[in-house]
């Protein structure tokens, strides 16, 4: 498919490889195992001699389908896709790193991350430094003779942190380590860290990707000697976090409305951040489409928009903010994000909770704070929810 047609065109064209029936939509592949043709076929495509699927563990033409998509929207020479999120930086980690490794790291993680790197890569000795997202000194500073890996997510898991990925790009290759970019907030449609010089893009597939909340998925993007080579692909077919050719089946479905939909999210989310700014019981608003967001100027550069997550602090701590919640009959209280509808939660208690009270102070996640990813309802209609706890 062309690099020359635009996103919500690669987003429904690419990846389609149709069968002896000719199907318009695309095929979903249920099967565990392919047969060969002989002994001598099977003894190839083993050896790597000739390519064909072998087993669905790391090979299946719907999650392939779905691997090809997704590369070409991030413009990305090659795509692994993973079962979740979080078995794309597993996968990322293991695949790339070895005992005595060291990673620098943004402490303005997504929790479950913080305790990947802090709680188990430990245990195989591969340590972590954890630094400001947004100061690039701090990372200079950290960054030692052993340091292989640096990683950030931008925009970040709640405050919307930017971090400069030019920038850290830069830091990585003086110090021949690779720049790994979680690029969930955004989407590739709303950002292409590759083009800025990163390394490796991680996606949690569950989140916009899908679009609607049903499946669970995730993906690791860059260039294909680092993915297939490099270990990546190899320690994905060997441990197993796979994802399923069902999964693949809806997420393909899910990036054919992702452009329409992120221009959506990222209209409403502008509304909503603008009009939480004016509340008397809101202290602050953490949106990068917002004049008021620190990093507002670099956002502009490095982002198409603003996304679709806003946080907020709700004057009062944890009480007022979970009046707020507890008042909702539209919104969803949930953790997740990048659904249709529009979702609402407390990170110090939920998707921070297992981290230390250190460790949130650090990312300035206050009692307080909430998070609303807002979804395709009426922005009017999300607004009415909020105020019901607002006053």
């Amino acid at each position: 498919m062309s690099n020359e047609l635009d996103q919500e065109t690669l987003a429904l064209h690419t990846g389609i490889h149709r069968s002896q029936f000719n199907e318009h939509s695309e095929a979903m592949y249920l099967t565990s195992s392919y047969i060969f043709e002989s002994a001598a076929q099977a003894a190839a495509r083993f050896a790597g001699e000739e390519p064909g699927n072998i087993y669905s563990r790391f090979t299946n033409p719907t999650v392939t389908a779905m691997e090809e998509r997704l590369a070409a929207l991030e413009g990305a020479e090659a795509c692994i896709a993973t079962s979740t999120g979080m078995s794309a930086i597993l996968s990322c980690v293991m695949g790339l790193l070895s005992a005595g490794d060291h990673i620098v790291a943004s402490r303005s993680l997504f929790g479950a991350t913080v305790n990947l790197f802090n709680n188990i890569l430990k245990r195989f000795e591969i340590e972590t430094t954890f630094v400001s997202a947004t100061d690039v000194s701090e990372w200079d500073a950290a960054i030692r003779p052993g340091t292989k890996l640096l990683f950030l997510e931008t925009p970040s898991n709640p405050l919307t942190e930017i971090s400069d990925i030019a920038a850290l790009s830069v830091l990585a290759k003086k110090t021949d380590a690779w720049l790994v970019v979680d690029n969930c907030f955004c989407s590739p449609i709303l950002q292409n860290p590759l083009q800025l010089g990163a390394d490796v893009v991680i996606h949690s597939a569950t989140k916009y990707l899908d679009g609607q909340g049903r499946v669970m998925g995730g993906a690791v993007l860059g260039n294909r000697d680092l993915l297939m080579d490099g270990g990546i692909f190899g320690f994905l077919r060997t441990a197993g976090p796979t994802l399923s050719a069902f999964n693949a089946w809806v997420i393909l479905k899910g990036m054919e409305t992702l452009k329409i939909r992120m221009d959506a999210h990222t209209t409403h989310a502008m509304e909503i951040a603008q009009w939480l700014e004016r509340q008397p019981d809101i202290s602050r608003v953490y949106y990068p489409g917002l004049p008021s967001h620190p990093q507002y100027e670099l956002a502009q550069r490095q982002q198409k928009t603003g996304g679709g997550i806003v946080s907020f602090e709700v004057k009062g701590g944890k009480e007022a903010a979970w009046r707020v919640i507890d008042n909702t009959r539209l919104i969803s209280i949930t953790a997740n994000l990048g659904d249709a509808k529009s979702t609402l939660t407390h990170p110090a208690t939920t998707t921070h909770s297992r981290i230390s009270q250190e460790a949130r102070d650090q990312a300035g996640i206050t009692d307080g704070l909430l998070r609303i990813a807002v979804g395709l309802e009426s922005p009017k209609d999300i607004k009415a929810d909020l105020v019901r706890g607002l006053l």
